[in-house]
């Protein structure tokens, strides 16, 4: 009977461990936007690990978007953001915060090659300036609703 209780308590120990460890890994990971089109050849690169994108996907901080040659994929951002990328473009989604309650924010994108066109949201709607795009040779600040931007090999 106590060894039966202890295993019992044992038990409930590493349960408790379990979910305080997956509690933390779902709050270091929400979801920032998600996959709506995709045609050709796309991925997201996360944690080292090429999954190919499909429409429905999950979105997070960090992920890497990459088309290939006949790729390109729309992607809508809880914020309302709607970003679009041609083909051999990458993309690495550095930095992404948004409050539902006040629409205030900050997204920061940064853009490795490739094409990309943007309709912003609520974050550059309600901080203007709040949603950055770096690339290789310069860093903008989005005050506008809409624009495209391509960078070079």
């Amino acid at each position: 009977m106590i060894r039966a209780w202890r295993s019992a308590l044992v038990l409930a120990d590493v349960l408790s461990l379990l979910a305080v460890i997956t509690s933390v890994a779902t709050a270091d990971n929400t979801q920032v936007a998600q996959i709506k089109t995709v045609s050709g050849q796309a991925a997201i690169v996360r944690n080292g690990a090429r999954i190919a994108a499909k429409i429905g996907d999950p979105l997070y901080e960090k992920d890497t978007i990459e088309t290939g040659a006949d790729g390109s994929i729309g992607i809508t951002f809880i914020d309302n953001t709607v970003m679009s990328s041609g083909p051999n473009s990458q993309i690495v989604l550095e930095d992404y915060k948004f409050n539902s309650s006040n629409f205030k924010g900050s997204m920061l994108t940064d853009m490795k090659r490739g094409t990309v066109s943007m309709v912003s949201g609520d974050i550059a709607r309600s901080s203007p300036g709040a949603m950055k795009v770096k690339t290789p040779t310069a860093i903008l600040a989005v005050r506008g609703t809409r624009f495209v931007i391509e960078v070079k090999p």
